[in-house]
């Protein structure tokens, strides 16, 4: 196992990061994702998170859903004191992998907008449908915020 150290954040130090990046030797470097993390602190998770705002209207699109389900992830997120670089694991639940893999080259700018250049351990499922009528895609996130030194 080589573990590879991501930005440092408050309470994490040089010699013991919050997370750390899980590539075994030999493998191919994944690109926006990581095959696993690690790390060391409070373990935050959110429920399956969709593209609504406050008020509970989605946006429309499956773009626009994206961006604002990280954003809510982020906020529930914020309520911990966590970011986007304490996130260790995101599962995304879409209604379509053709409609996914077809937005691949705008969701790259999208999600680096939001999250920045974090890419935690992430699957995609594809299912058939979603509890709220309209929502094309739902997040779960887990993060690890570390503890105060």
């Amino acid at each position: 196992m080589t573990a590879s150290p991501i930005p440092l954040h408050p309470g994490s130090t040089a010699e013991t990061p919050a997370l750390s990046t899980l590539q075994p030797p030999g493998w191919k470097k994944p690109r926006g994702y990581a095959n696993g993390m690690a790390g060391r602190g409070t373990v935050v998770m959110t429920g399956g998170l969709i593209g609504w705002d406050e008020n509970e209207v989605l946006a429309e699109g499956f773009i626009p859903q994206v961006e604002q389900t990280l954003r809510n992830i982020l906020a529930v997120l914020a309520e911990a004191g966590a970011g986007p670089e304490h996130i260790a694991r995101l599962t995304w639940y879409v209604r379509s992998v053709d409609t996914y893999r077809a937005a691949l080259p705008d969701l790259g700018p999208v999600y680096r907008r939001v999250m920045g250049r974090h890419f935690p351990a992430m699957a995609l499922v594809g299912v058939a449908d979603l509890v709220e009528p309209g929502a094309l895609v739902e997040i779960e996130a887990t993060a690890i915020v570390p503890d105060a030194a």
